[in-house]
C-alpha cells in the first residue's frame, strides 16, 4: 500500500512534497548509513523517507532552529496550538499591522514560533531575507488566516515531525554545503536540493554559477552515493548546467507543475531531473517512469495519525 506523504509545518516555494515518491524510488535498497541533506530546507524529503539516521543541514539558521526547537521540545504541538490561537486572534483583530509587529519581533529575537507564524502568514509561502539577514516577506493579506482547522493542520504536522525525530536519530546543523559533504562517509547517502540555478529563486546566501560549480566539484569527490534534484527544462529554455556540469552522471526526468509566481501565467510545468552517481535500479518503476502521474497523497497511511 502506498504511504501518505506528510507535509512539514514549514512551507517554501519549490517544496518537494509531491516528488517524494519519485525521490524515494531512487534511494539504493542497500542503504544503511546516514541520510545527509546539505540543503535541508523544509525537511520534507528526510521526514518522509524516514531514515534511521539523518543529518539535516542548511545555511538558514531559522529553518534549522525551528526543527531543533521541536527536537528539544521547546516547540511542541500544545505550545504551537496555544501560540497560534493567541497570535491568530490578534491578527484577526489588528490586521496586517500585527503581522509586521511579529516580523519586527522575529528580526530582533529570532523566536522559532514567530518564524512559523511568518512562514504561514507571509505572501505565497516565501522564505526570504534581505542583505542584513532580516526576514522581509510581506503579509499575505488574509487576517483570518489562522482558523481552528488551519491551526490543527499545522499542529498535526509538528506532531509528525516530533514523532519522526524521536523515532530516528536526527541531527540538525547550520553550515554550508561543502562542510556537510566533506563530513559524509562512504556508506552515507547525500541528497542535495540546492536552489535551482537560473530560476530566480531566493536563497539565504545567494546562489549562482560559482556555487553550482562548487557543488558539482564537491559531489564529484564524494566516495559515497548522492542524489541531486534540479530542473532539466521548461517550455521556454533548458538548464545549461545539465550539459556542462551534470551530464557525466546518471539523469532521470519527469514533469512537475509548480504553483509559483504572483500571476497564473507564470505558473508552468517544468521537467524535473534527478542526478545520481549510481545506476538506477532497473526494476524500479517510480524511478524509471519519466512522466507518470504524481502519487496521490489521499491513500490511507500506515503511519500513525496525529490529532491534537
Amino acid at each position: 500500500m502506498k504511504s501518505k506523504i506528510h507535509v512539514p509545518p514549514i512551507k517554501s516555494q519549490g517544496i518537494k512534497t509531491k516528488l517524494v515518491p519519485w525521490i524515494r524510488g531512487v534511494v539504493p535498497s542497500d542503504f544503511d548509513g546516514k541520510w545527509i541533506e546539505p540543503f535541508a530546507g523544509t525537511g520534507v524529503v528526510a521526514f518522509n523517507i524516514a531514515p534511521n539516521k539523518a543529518v539535516l543541514c542548511d545555511t538558514n539558521p531559522h529553518v534549522i532552529g525551528f526543527y531543533q526547537a521541536i527536537a528539544d521540545s521547546r516547540v511542541t504541538p500544545d505550545i504551537a496550538r496555544s501560540y497560534l490561537n493567541d497570535e491568530g486572534r490578534l491578527l484577526l483583530r489588528l490586521g496586517e499591522s500585527h503581522y509586521y509587529f511579529i516580523r519586527n519581533r522575529f528580526n530582533s529575537n529570532h523566536n522559532p514560533l514567530d518564524f512559523l507564524f511568518l512562514n504561514r502568514a507571509g505572501f505565497n509561502g516565501m522564505i526570504r531575507f534581505n542583505s542584513k539577514g532580516q526576514f522581509n516577506v510581506p503579509f499575505c493579506r488574509k487576517p483570518h488566516r489562522f482558523t481552528p482547522a488551519y491551526i490543527t493542520k499545522i499542529v498535526n504536522q509538528i506532531a509528525y515531525v516530533k514523532y519522526r525525530i524521536e523515532l530516528g536519530n536526527f541531527a540538525f546543523c547550520v553550515q554550508d554545503f561543502k562542510s556537510s559533504i566533506e563530513e559524509a562517509q562512504e556508506n552515507d547517502v547525500i541528497y542535495c536540493d540546492p536552489p535551482y540555478i537560473a530560476r530566480h529563486v531566493d536563497y539565504h546566501n545567494g546562489w549562482g554559477p560559482e556555487q553550482e560549480e562548487e557543488l558539482c566539484e564537491a559531489l564529484s569527490k564524494f566516495r559515497g552515493r548522492f542524489i541531486l534534484s534540479t530542473w532539466h527544462h521548461n517550455a521556454y529554455r533548458k538548464n545549461e548546467y545539465i550539459q556542462t556540469l551534470w551530464s557525466k552522471f546518471n539523469i532521470v526526468t519527469r514533469e512537475h507543475f509548480y504553483h509559483l509566481g504572483g500571476r497564473e501565467e507564470n505558473r508552468n510545468p517544468i521537467i524535473e531531473a534527478l542526478v545520481t552517481n549510481f545506476p538506477i535500479e532497473e526494476d524500479n518503476e517510480i524511478a524509471r517512469t519519466k512522466t507518470d502521474a504524481v502519487q496521490s497523497t489521499s491513500q490511507k497511511s500506515l503511519q500513525p495519525t496525529f490529532t491534537w
